[in-house]
């Protein structure tokens, strides 16, 4: 009589998993998505005061914090896809991979 050692898991159970994961990383990219929006307002209040009752001397130098901070929240996201990709949740990856290019294509349209 052959064991059955090697059970497959439940369907149930692998939608439970994949949904918990879903939720977890959608959790963790707010989260980094406010601190990278934090960031972004904290500079622009912080240019806001700089020059106070002074007439601007020239144009203002290139700002290059939107486009790195997206920059990085995409790769972030990108390398989390390829991840999930690899340990096999396919639709968890993907919609990181998607996010990761709607991200990319707002860092490059911030470009200075």
């Amino acid at each position: 009589m052959p064991e059955h050692s090697d059970k497959q898991p439940a369907a149930g159970n692998d939608v439970f998993t994949s949904g918990c994961l879903l939720l977890l990383m959608l959790v963790a990219d707010a989260a980094a998505a406010f601190l990278v929006v934090l960031l972004l307002a904290v500079r622009g209040l912080g240019r806001m005061d700089a020059g106070a009752g002074q007439p601007p001397a020239g144009p203002p130098p290139a700002d290059w914090a939107p486009l790195l901070s997206f920059g990085a929240l995409a790769l972030a996201m990108g390398v989390t896809g390829v991840l999930l990709l690899r340990a096999g949740n396919r639709f968890i990856g993907a919609v990181q991979l998607l996010l990761c290019v709607l991200l990319a294509g707002h860092a490059l349209g911030s470009w200075p």
